[in-house]
């Protein structure tokens, strides 16, 4: 079988192939023909499947994560200093992300109309935080559009960060009620293997749904959106690897450890993250790098990691929505103020929890541009080009969400040096005979 990385360049071609043929045998976004609409539909269809699965990824992924807490001695504190870092990653890839979208200016010049159902508003810091509060349970949000022919239409939505604020409250009242919410957690787990399994699905047709999206995006734009759109991955790029190879070893150097025993260490977690596309589908490797070969203690591993594969994502949540929020808006011709970027800042802190490992970036870009007041048709845009841009975001987020535990663990006192330093002789782990209840021991001295 292929793997997955020549299958998505494949479909790339493919995509490029067709969207030139239908472009140039008479289809526009208006009227399209019929390898036109062929191409929208496969698009426009690949990302409802993943969006369907959002909402309960999000809300179980948390539960879980918060539930985890439990297992943890001085679980508080390790908590406090798991976020703390999380959200300093997060800041500094945000502002890199932010310098290098007004640096590289991927979307300027390109002579686009705006979207006919764009207001011209742009959102506000406090509007931001009066939508943290939740509406109803569910999250739920309706808005009904009236159509020249008086036909009415009535929309439901979602809104994610409402959906984590209530994911927050559940896990940890289920916490504090102990032992009488065990079947609630259990079968909060449950669900949350079936919908992960399902997401690897989704993801393994990946290629099928690129080629609609980048088909989609050539007969509908043309060459002027490719061009810009490979500016944008170019950025993105830059933007990746400053952080992966910039900003995490200066991290682990500052805290006395050796860079290249980090890198050796959590390699392999990184390589399957970058042909998977997927936090989640790596968060086994990624949960036993970060104990077999970095040498956090297994207790607090299980915390922190799958909490880091729903709430860390440096490349999803802070490069990614940073850039592409000025590239949506360079590109249909809006200015950013001050106060915008404050706000691309602080939705990437405070609302990377929404990047449900799979499909974060989709909705940290929704997110951000729905609080900047942005085109939303931009989402569908960069689509085209996501499989390409989310090898590389998954594998930076999984490279810090193996780091914040190891940074976090030494500082604590509680890192093995031993096993951290241990010989990987081109091994994917550590010398066997550094055995984990050794590890557990010495960090417990």
């Amino acid at each position: 079988m292929t793997s997955f990385g020549p299958q998505i360049i494949a479909a790339l071609i493919v995509g490029l192939l067709l969207g030139l043929v239908a472009k140039y045998t008479g289809s526009t976004a208006e009227e399209p023909n019929g390898l036109g609409e062929a191409l929208s539909i496969i698009g426009s269809s690949y990302v409802a499947l993943l969006r369907t699965a959002v909402i309960p990824l999000i809300f179980f992924a948390v539960v879980a994560s918060i539930a985890n807490l439990a297992k943890v001695t001085n679980a508080a504190r390790l908590a406090w200093q798991t976020l703390l870092w999380f959200a300093i990653t997060a800041l500094v890839s945000v502002v890199i992300g932010m310098v290098l979208g007004t640096v590289f200016r991927p979307g300027a010049n390109t002579g686009q109309d705006m979207p006919d159902d764009y207001t011209g508003k742009t959102g506000d810091w406090l509007g931001f935080l009066t939508g943290l509060v939740p509406a109803n349970f569910l999250g739920l949000g309706a808005s009904t559009k009236l159509a020249d022919d008086a036909t009415a239409t009535t929309s439901i939505s979602f809104n994610v960060l409402q959906i984590l604020v209530i994911a927050i409250a559940v896990g940890i009242a289920a916490l504090k009620v102990g032992k009488a919410a065990e079947p609630f957690l259990a079968f909060s787990a449950s669900i949350l293997a079936i919908i992960q399994k399902v997401l690897w699905w989704i993801i393994r047709i990946a290629p099928i749904g690129t080629v609609g999206l980048i088909g989609n995006a050539v007969a509908t734009y043309g060459w002027d959106t490719i061009g810009a759109l490979g500016k944008f991955t170019v950025a993105i790029y830059v933007g990746l690897a400053l952080v992966l190879f910039a900003l995490y070893p200066v991290l682990v150097r500052a805290h006395g450890l050796s860079i290249k025993q980090y890198f050796s260490g959590v390699w392999p977690a990184v390589q399957l993250a970058f042909v998977s596309r997927s936090s989640i589908g790596t968060l086994p490797l990624t949960q036993r790098v970060t104990e077999r070969n970095l040498g956090v203690p297994s207790g607090y591993a299980s915390f922190a990691v799958p909490l880091g594969a729903t709430t860390k994502m440096d490349g999803c949540a802070a490069i990614y929505p940073a850039i592409a929020a000025i590239f949506v808006a360079q590109f249909f011709g809006v200015e950013l103020s001050l106060t915008d970027y404050f706000l691309i800042a602080l939705v990437s802190v405070l609302g990377s929890a929404a990047t449900a490992g799979t499909t974060g970036a989709i909705v940290m870009l929704t997110l951000t541009l729905s609080t900047l007041g942005l085109p939303l048709a931009g989402v569908g845009l960069l689509m085209a080009v996501d499989p390409i841009i989310d090898m590389g975001r998954t594998a930076v987020n999984v490279a810090g969400q193996a780091l914040v535990p190891t940074i976090v663990a030494k500082r604590e006192g509680i890192l093995d040096i031993d096993m951290y330093n241990a010989p990987r002789n081109g091994n994917p782990f550590a010398d066997e005979s550094i055995s984990a209840p050794e590890a557990e021991a010495a960090a417990a001295k």
